[in-house]
């Protein structure tokens, strides 16, 4: 990126909320600080109450880079464990005019950061962001990773399966413009999840771009298991309702569609059961699309991985779409009380 020696790239940086990520932790720090990036860069990791040796392995990253001069890794404490919280503490303990969000399970591709600068000089965005690539470390995680990587998983949510460059609504993670973070007065602590929805709601509304670039990939390793990955899609769902309600005019099909697979899945169940047989066809129907559109996103995948895709995209679909429908009116309106107006740039700014 740097082709002209003269000219210094800006420090960055990389913002990173923890909680028991003992398995991946150390594997994420070593991928920000081996970036093909010339600038200078420092890491800070905001922990949470982990129970595992999250907080340990951290405090070795500390140590191994306290004699570097341009990577260094801080720490600040975030004890309250909730990811906007977390997300606050870093950015205010951070000094660099980009910052970088990663999570403790994600893995930086080699040109991420360099990509990203050039991506925000390039379109004047205010926060760029790319793809979560899904890969996992056996076979449920392969399976899972290839049902979130596929449309029948994820529908065209373009940071899953792709897609052209161009503005967008929110991105996956995000390099922000610090001066547009401090702007927004950072994230709202409120949004448990979908934080980064709300914080580019705001951006937007402010006058600002977010800019969706396919050039950016982040690995991203899966739940490890059944149970976590309903937790997971749970939240999101239930999450999401609250969107819907925070901004009406943000919901849209793909969003839909879990519930609404729900729905009919339990209506058929219950007529077959308890009225005519023609009932059950709604659920098989979903069974059989569910099994065919594994197949494709299965392909190159051992066989004990591709026999659980099924199982990992109906725990997805129905998980998620059951947190949308029990999603709690009160949690929205003690989210929506805490709104926070957006801030433009020309009313934030002092005159000298």
């Amino acid at each position: 990126m740097n082709a002209n020696p003269d000219v210094r790239l800006p420090a960055v940086s990389v913002i990173m909320p923890v909680l028991d990520e003992e398995r991946h932790l150390r594997g994420a720090v070593q991928a920000i600080l081996a970036q093909e990036y010339a600038g200078e860069m420092e890491v800070v990791i905001a922990l949470g109450p982990s129970t595992d040796r999250t907080d340990e392995i951290a405090a070795e990253l500390v140590a191994e880079t306290a004699s570097l001069k341009s990577k260094r890794v801080h720490t600040v404490p975030n004890p309250t464990g909730r990811t906007p919280a977390a997300l606050n503490a870093a950015i205010n303990a951070s000094r660099h005019p980009i910052v970088v969000r990663v999570d403790g399970h994600g893995m930086l591709s080699p040109n991420y950061i360099a990509t990203a600068v050039r991506l925000l000089e390039e379109t004047g965005a205010q926060n760029v962001g790319g793809i979560m690539h899904a890969e996992g470390e056996n076979d449920w995680e392969h399976a899972v990773a290839a049902a979130m990587t596929s449309k029948i998983g994820v529908g065209n949510a373009s940071f899953h399966t792709g897609g052209q460059a161009g503005p967008a609504e929110t991105v996956y993670l995000g390099v922000f413009r610090r001066e547009a973070l401090e702007q927004q007065g950072g994230y709202n602590v409120e949004f448990i999840r979908a934080q980064d929805w709300e914080l580019n709601f705001r951006i937007r509304e402010a006058g600002g771009l977010i800019w969706f670039s396919p050039e950016l990939k982040v690995s991203y390793r899966p739940r490890p298991s059944l149970k976590a990955l309903a937790k997971q899609y749970k939240n999101y769902g239930r999450w999401r309702h609250v969107v819907a309600r925070y901004h009406e005019g943000s919901i849209n099909l793909r969003y839909l569609a879990p519930p609404t697979a729900v729905c009919a899945i339990a209506a058929g169940t219950l007529v077959g059961a308890l009225l005519t047989p023609w009932g059950f066809v709604v659920p098989g129907g979903y069974l059989a699309a569910i099994l065919l559109g594994s197949v494709p996103a299965g392909k190159g995948l051992p066989l004990k991985a591709r026999l659980q895709i099924p199982v990992a995209l109906a725990t997805m679909h129905m998980s998620w779409g059951w947190g949308f429908l029990t999603s709690p009116r009160s949690l929205a309106k003690k989210v929506i009380a805490s709104r926070r107006p957006a801030v433009r740039a020309d009313a934030d700014a002092t005159t000298g």
